[in-house]
């Protein structure tokens, strides 16, 4: 098992082989540790033959999180899943504390260690409930899930390693033992910048992908060709999860945060995904922008002031998260990697090399 360094890696990405997702620029890392002051931390457990989970920690700023909560909001294109914190950040509109995403069995684990950090920061000695944001997606086919085994220690190490740079996709942390489409999936992650004349902000995403459909790369019907997609015979199943991270420097209302996490939604279908009956879709979508900051203290009748991003504006960020929401999914499958877990399952990588030749002759 071990703790990944946010910068210890290379890789060879989709858009490096020629593959582009839309018409805007990315950030310089592709990533969504493109959005200034976020960090995340990944922990990868890979025991024996059985064990293959792990943690993915987003932390939105360097500060307490508590004490500064961000303006967020969480959209749900299907509900089958079990995300913790939902209603509070529905009826608040922020988020006080680092996102964790992990396995469905490991929830518990994710809360006890997030409100644990927390309470445990300097400031929040007096702090008496704090509200986990804590996704999942289900690993069991390669994973022995029902061992549960991510501790609340391991989510707080981390937490505490989270750190900004370039972020390791496929199967990595909370993507360890996840498939997508039949073949591996993982974490994938990328960024849009919008120019100046539009803002000049920054978004970014990153995925847990977990979940089926029939995959579509650059227009190409791969599902098909490699024939793997749903109902192609009575046993075929699609189920699974997508938990998708949007961020951005743009400062956003929490209702304009809601309008772009369903955005994310049409992203995921853009590859495919067809949110099916036991699949849990789910967007967290925050804010970083210094000055829509939440304090936790404040005085007795004093009034909050913000500037935010107009209505008229949004359709630029819509665009950014949708083609940012695509990349990281197709991301986040050619990154990973073929592995076998649980009871002898296997679980292939997807095979990039026929996939580059049906894009490039489709050109």
């Amino acid at each position: 098992m071990v703790f990944i360094s946010a910068t210890s890696f290379a890789q060879q990405r989709p858009r490096e082989l020629g593959i582009h997702f839309g018409i805007l620029p990315t950030g310089t890392l592709n990533a969504i540790t493109d959005v200034p002051g976020l960090k995340v931390g990944q922990f990868t457990k890979i025991e024996g033959t059985n064990i293959r989970t792990g943690i993915t920690a987003i932390v939105p700023h360097g500060g307490n999180i508590f004490q500064e909560k961000v303006p967020a909001a969480i959209y749900v294109g299907n509900g089958f899943g079990k995300l913790a914190g939902v209603t509070q950040v529905q009826e608040l509109g922020n988020i006080e504390t680092p996102i964790i995403l992990t396995n469905t069995l490991s929830v518990a684990a994710g809360i006890e260690g997030t409100v644990k950090y927390s309470l445990g920061m300097e400031g929040n000695e007096n702090v008496q409930s704090v509200n986990a944001v804590v996704g999942e997606t289900n690993d069991g086919f390669l994973n022995d899930i029902r061992g549960m085994h991510v501790s609340s220690a391991e989510v707080i190490e981390t937490i505490k390693s989270a750190k900004s740079g370039s972020v390791q996709e496929g199967n990595v942390g909370a993507g360890t033992g996840t498939v997508c489409f039949g073949w591996k999936g993982g974490i994938g992650t990328a960024s849009r910048k919008l120019p100046e004349s539009l803002g000049g902000y920054t978004l970014g995403v990153l995925v847990q992908s977990n979940f089926g459909g029939n995959l579509q790369i650059a227009g190409v019907p791969v599902g098909e060709k490699l024939g793997k997609y749903p109902f192609k015979d009575a046993l075929e199943k699609s189920d699974g999860s997508c938990m998708i991270v949007v961020a951005t420097d743009a400062p956003l209302s929490d209702r304009n945060l809601e309008r772009l996490a369903k955005r994310a939604i049409m992203g995921l279908a853009k590859t495919g995904g067809i949110a099916s009956n036991g699949s849990g879709d789910y967007v967290i979508a925050f804010s970083t922008a210094e000055g829509l900051r939440i304090p936790y203290s404040a005085k007795s009748g004093e009034l909050l002031q913000s500037e935010m991003v107009r209505n008229d504006d949004m359709t630029p960020l819509f665009l950014a998260v949708i083609e940012a929401t695509e990349e990281a999914i197709i991301n986040s499958l050619f990154a990973a990697e073929t592995m076998e877990g649980r009871d002898g399952h296997k679980v292939e990588k997807l095979p990039v090399d026929q996939v580059m030749d049906w894009i490039n002759s489709s050109k």
